[in-house]
């Protein structure tokens, strides 16, 4: 077991600044003191945590998975203390959060800067994209995902319901017709998104107890792995897409998107945040998350009347 936490912080340093002796100065200790703090961590790790080259330290497998770890402990250590000596009324700190490409963009980047103004002295790093996230190695605080949580090792939880909608543009629909049942989508063009897990092309739907699949051939299929992309091109007229409600609900009442099949029903994806299991939670992760939770809340409700209202209109 690891005692001396200062061997723990040189180590952080030295792989945020690429260089041990730039940490051991910035840390008051000399580069004979610096090297040998680190030599003894990595002994009682038994682990190589740097590949050391005359110019730069460069982590190991190892030393990053380590890395990201002892950042996490840190923070939580300085956020004790910064909570002992402030009281939980201080809220500061960096935060660093992972969504989707268009909920993030359209949604969460507004809720963000609100929250950044109620609470100046935190830092946002906003990370987007598609791809499912490790919170440990990515070095995140929070993930906003929408479906049901596959991994047991974080916390999910549940935030506001998600409807699933096929849509395309007006201009689309006029041009193509409207399809009145899943088998008429084999004559529309579609768009897909993909990951490096493979083609997300088969749609399911249910009616009444009746369940139909749709598969989109992959050679007739418009494919990108952005979301954001995916929705601008239903949007300019080049198909039908499967979106989140939370993705397309301004498009759907600026009327750039309407929705196709609306008594055809998806399977749900509920939105859940993700955040480690941990004993503690710092108090700017705590802030964040209770902040999320009421406006999850609130604009779960004008969802909710938006798509009633939409949906009656069809």
């Amino acid at each position: 077991m690891i005692q001396n936490l200062g061997d723990i912080r040189l180590f952080v340093e030295a792989a945020s600044l690429g260089s041990l002796s730039a940490a051991g100065r910035k840390m008051g200790l000399s580069p004979a003191a610096s090297s040998a703090r680190l030599v003894k961590l990595e002994a009682a790790l038994n682990t190589r945590l740097f590949e050391r080259t005359t110019r730069r330290l460069r982590l190991t497998a190892e030393g990053a998975l380590y890395l990201a770890h002892c950042q996490q402990a840190l923070d939580a250590l300085d956020d004790a203390q910064a909570a002992l000596q402030a009281g939980r009324s201080a809220v500061s700190g960096k935060l660093r959060i992972a969504a989707t490409s268009d909920f993030g963009r359209n949604v969460l980047q507004g809720w963000l800067e609100e929250f950044n103004r109620l609470h100046p002295q935190i830092t946002l790093a906003l990370i987007l994209g598609d791809a499912v996230t490790n919170l440990v190695q990515d070095d995140l605080d929070l993930a906003i995902r929408f479906g049901v949580p596959q991994n047991s090792s974080m916390v999910a939880r549940p935030l506001a319901f998600n409807r699933r909608l096929l849509c395309a543009s007006p201009a689309y629909v006029a041009a193509h017709g409207t399809p009145q049942e899943p088998a008429d989508l084999e004559r529309l063009d579609c768009i897909v998104l993909s990951s490096a897990t493979g083609m997300a092309n088969e749609w399911r739907f249910e009616r009444a107890g009746r369940q139909e699949t749709f598969v989109v051939a992959p050679a007739r299929a418009r494919e990108t792995n952005d979301g954001a992309v995916a929705r601008e091109w239903a949007i300019n007229g080049y198909g039908i897409v499967m979106k989140s409600i939370w993705d397309i609900g301004a498009d759907l009442q600026a009327g750039r998107l309407q929705v196709l099949l609306p008594q055809w029903r998806t399977p749900e994806a509920p939105v859940h945040v993700f955040y480690q299991r941990t004993r503690y939670m710092a108090p700017r992760v705590r802030a964040l998350l209770d902040f999320l939770v009421e406006r999850f809340g609130q604009a779960s409700l004008t969802l909710e009347e938006l798509l009633e209202a939409h949906l009656l209109s069809r």
